[in-house]
């Protein structure tokens, strides 16, 4: 399975947020869609950055109260990884654990399409999974 197949069935909706909006704006954002990451972006179609909530936690440690009026940009993560959409799941799996990292923005030809989070990932294998279990059960009762 790949990309394409996950966004298919998710849909291809980005929460995007421009990189002087604050840190408040993007909190208020985050909370309303119960999400945990935002691509930063001034047009929606390039990624410039990724604001996580793991960004957020440390710019507090290092900011304190100041943070909720900073700007994105100041604490944002400007070298993001990204994936197109014929990278595997598997693949994808294996780089989220070797970077620490649980989301990735979708891009194809240098845009903006889509986002994946290591919960589309693992519930996208258990699918898979799940499916391969009830062929293996289907052959074994068509063959008994």
């Amino acid at each position: 399975m790949n990309v394409e197949t996950i966004l298919r069935n998710k849909g291809r909706s980005v929460a995007t947020i421009r990189p002087e909006a604050t840190i408040a704006t993007a909190i208020d954002i985050l909370h309303g869609r119960g999400i945990g990451a935002l691509v930063v972006s001034h047009n929606g179609q390039r990624v410039e950055g990724i604001l996580s909530e793991r960004d957020i936690i440390l710019g507090l440690a290092q900011f304190g109260g100041e943070l909720l009026s900073l700007p994105v940009s100041e604490i944002m993560t400007i070298s993001v990884v990204t994936c197109d959409p014929t990278d595997s799941v598997q693949d994808l799996m294996a780089e989220m654990t070797n970077r620490r990292i649980r989301h990735f923005p979708v891009v194809s030809d240098g845009r903006l399409c889509g986002i994946v989070s290591i919960g589309d990932l693992v519930k996208s294998r258990l699918d898979e999974v799940e499916h391969e279990a009830h062929s293996l059960r289907s052959f074994i009762a068509g063959a008994a």
